[in-house]
């Protein structure tokens, strides 16, 4: 790489082929997910109602690596492999020694790292004969992934979008519908957890748990129907290392390695796409000094304030038992305009991994994010997702450290998605609307008091 290169780039054909699975190597093996009828280790048999056989495997393999079937592969070559970027002009701002380098996961074309999954696991439900797959979404980024995925198959998508994110961001609805999905705001009065939920609170700002529990319920009322989550499971986070394997190539083009490395932390799959294929080589001794840090927002922040138990993946308990740090399943975040992030738990192999100490943990206030985020935008031009600038704000922080320090570390970070569907959230910024939420203490602790015992 000569003094002015911006993007290190990859071909076509360097698309991964296969997917690397953490869980073959992880130092403590994951805690098993439970039936929470019985609370035994969950069987595949247990998840037949709503997942493909072809995702159960996956989501239980310790197999290492994962052949990405061709048809995936012709799909994502569309806008795969993703450039790594060079951020020189924030270098040059902030007037550090520090390289700073980003994966950029806004080309896709819904402008997110969540196509990477969306793809698969609607290729494997295609296999299956499924007619209609529903979903949740935060922010909106996984929606309109799965509304792409699906219609390239030819499946039908219903998406339960949480309220907050449905009002504040209409125009990921209207990408939804583009590609012909059903967006509703969620709850809903269309189900029986939808409908609890607004008696209880008709103004509630909903919440991912809340949608979750909606789309399950959807789809275990139809034998046609099966349900996909945009994070959290291992088969989520299997399908991500797509990211982190191009990005140890492109390092390697460019005979580099990052001494740290960031990632925003709602679910989990983007931070875990990057970071598990270079959390091998720390695992195996090659590069035992790598840090990695999970950047989630002070107004969810599970892995630096939750507990690390059995808790549902959503609301109203439809989901199997999962190990994992969480605020409580009936925890509702405040309405932070990083949608993504306002999850009350987190991925079980992220969660492992960190219970362990192999990752650190950071969370920001939304002003300061959006601040990182401005900063952002006028060195680099890109104008990123509120999640996304979670992990701008930790970059620039470990660079004025260094600066500070004269310590030339290489930074790298995945910038897991565009802001252009957020700009009422900058609006907002601009106005001084942003209100700087920290997650309620009290309300969390009787949260956690409602813990399935287990």
């Amino acid at each position: 790489m000569n003094d002015k290169t911006t993007k290190i780039l990859l071909d076509e054909e360097d698309i991964p082929k296969e997917w690397y699975n953490i869980q073959a190597d992880l130092p403590t093996p994951l805690d098993p997910p439970l039936n929470p009828a019985t609370l035994k280790p969950l069987k595949s048999d247990d998840l037949k109602a709503i997942f493909p056989m072809g995702l159960i495997r996956q989501e239980m393999s310790t197999e290492r690596w994962i052949t990405i079937p061709e048809d995936v592969r012709d799909i994502y070559r569309i806008w795969r492999p993703t450039p790594l970027y060079r951020a020189r002009r924030l270098e040059k701002y902030l007037k550090t020694p520090a390289k700073i380098y980003y994966k950029w996961e806004g080309v896709s074309p819904p402008g997110s790292h969540k196509s990477n999954t969306s793809v698969p696991q609607t290729y494997y439900n295609l296999e299956e004969g499924i007619e209609v797959i529903t979903t949740e979404t935060g922010a909106g980024q996984w929606g309109s992934a799965l509304a792409f995925g699906t219609k390239l198959f030819g499946i039908k998508c219903r998406v339960y979008m949480v309220r907050a994110s449905y009002e504040q961001k209409p125009y990921r609805k209207s990408m939804m519908q583009v590609w012909g999905a059903e967006c509703l705001s969620s709850p809903t009065d269309r189900t029986k957890s939808g409908r609890a939920i607004l008696e209880k609170d008709p103004n509630t700002p909903g919440s991912l748990g809340i949608a979750i529990s909606e789309a399950v319920e959807d789809a275990l009322s139809d034998d046609n129907t099966h349900y996909a989550l945009g994070s959290v499971l291992n088969h989520v986070c299997l399908h991500q290392t797509i990211i982190g394997l191009e990005a140890k190539r492109q390092f390697e083009q460019i005979d580099e390695y990052p001494d740290v490395i960031f990632g925003c932390v709602g679910g989990g799959s983007n931070f875990s796409g990057t970071v598990f294929p270079f959390l091998y080589d720390k695992i195996k001794g090659k590069k035992p000094d790598l840090r990695v840090v999970a950047c989630e927002s002070m107004a969810c922040p599970k892995l630096k304030s939750g507990l690390y138990t059995y808790d549902f993946g959503d609301q109203a308990g439809l989901t199997p038992l999962l190990k994992m740090f969480t605020l409580g399943h009936d925890f509702v975040p405040p309405p932070i305009h990083a949608g993504g992030l306002r999850y009350h738990g987190n991925a079980p192999l992220l969660c492992n991994l960190y219970n362990d100490k192999l990752i650190d943990a950071v969370a920001y206030y939304q002003t300061e994010v959006f601040n990182a985020a401005i900063t952002f935008a006028n060195t680099e031009g890109f104008i990123v997702a509120p999640e996304s600038a979670h992990a701008i704000k930790a970059v620039i922080d470990e660079a004025l450290r260094c600066k500070k320090d004269n310590t030339p570390k290489t930074i790298l970070f995945n910038n897991s998605g565009h802001g252009y569907f957020d700009l009422s959230s900058y609006e907002a910024y601009f106005d001084g609307r942003l209100v700087d939420y920290e997650y309620p203490a009290e309300l969390v602790k009787q949260s956690l008091e409602r813990l399935p015992k287990i």
